[in-house]
């Protein structure tokens, strides 16, 4: 009785020894394997097998990691304070410095991140955070990237997402915007009352040299306001008009 029994704890123990032996990675993780506490490096993916008791292994995910940096106050170089909130997109490279040289690598960037955001744009004017974002994202993805490189993460993309203005900022440029419309709709005006007089200079001009293109003008009129049938028109016909043709009608009888 007792040799089965015997048998059958010894056979749990293989069992339990075999299930902690065997470790199966999947391809979007690696598993940093230490023995006796001294790294031997990384597993995977795929499946391997370890030595129980001995060997510990601490997996890390190597996906894109989405993270949003919380909303800043920042102090621009013009002494204006904004709210600026951003998105960071990193992974990791190297899983042995991810585990060693870094207590925790998505808090530690976060943090640099944060601190980042706030010293880059403490840096700039109001005019550049509203105008120049990609040039400013380019700057925070380098700075970073610097600094999370001996973590073995990799920072691929930094995106300042939303600028909170105060309200009375907002009023001003709004009046801004507004002055800048007006500027431009009185240029595009003048500008077209120049080309106008211009145009009116050369019709007269023309007029001048030609009196006959007057009175084609002043029929061309007549045929504009005769096909007009809600009201009733009464003028004069200039005898310069009738004079010509009666010439015309002279000068073909004789």
């Amino acid at each position: 009785m007792g040799t089965p029994v015997v048998i059958g704890i010894v056979v749990l123990f293989v069992i339990m020894l075999l299930s902690m032996s065997v470790k199966v990675v999947p391809e979007y993780e690696r598993g940093v394997l230490f023995r006796l506490g001294r790294l031997v490096g990384p597993r995977g993916p795929g499946l391997f097998l370890i030595i129980p008791f001995v060997d510990r292994m601490v997996k890390v995910d190597l996906r894109v990691i989405t993270m949003d940096v919380p909303s800043q106050e920042v102090i621009t170089r013009d002494n204006v304070t904004v709210r600026v909130n951003a998105v960071v997109f990193f992974r990791v490279v190297t899983p042995t410095d991810a585990v060693v040289k870094v207590l925790d690598h998505v808090r530690a960037t976060s943090q640099i991140s944060q601190t980042t955001l706030r010293n880059v744009l403490g840096q700039s004017e109001l005019d550049e955070l509203l105008t120049q974002r990609e040039t400013l994202n380019q700057r925070l993805t380098q700075i970073i990237d610097e600094h999370t490189d001996p973590w073995g993460v990799k920072v691929s993309t930094v995106e300042i997402k939303e600028v909170e203005l105060p309200e009375q900022m907002k009023r001003m440029m709004s009046a801004q915007a507004e002055a800048e419309r007006e500027k431009r709709a009185k240029i595009i005006h003048a500008e077209g009352e120049f080309l106008a007089s211009k145009q009116l200079a050369e019709a007269g001009a023309i007029i001048a040299k030609e009196p006959t293109t007057l009175q084609l003008r002043y029929l061309q009129t007549l045929t504009e306001v005769a096909s007009e049938k809600n009201s009733t028109l009464i003028f004069p016909i200039p005898i310069d008009l009738i004079s010509m043709f009666m010439n015309k009608y002279g000068a073909d009888k004789k």
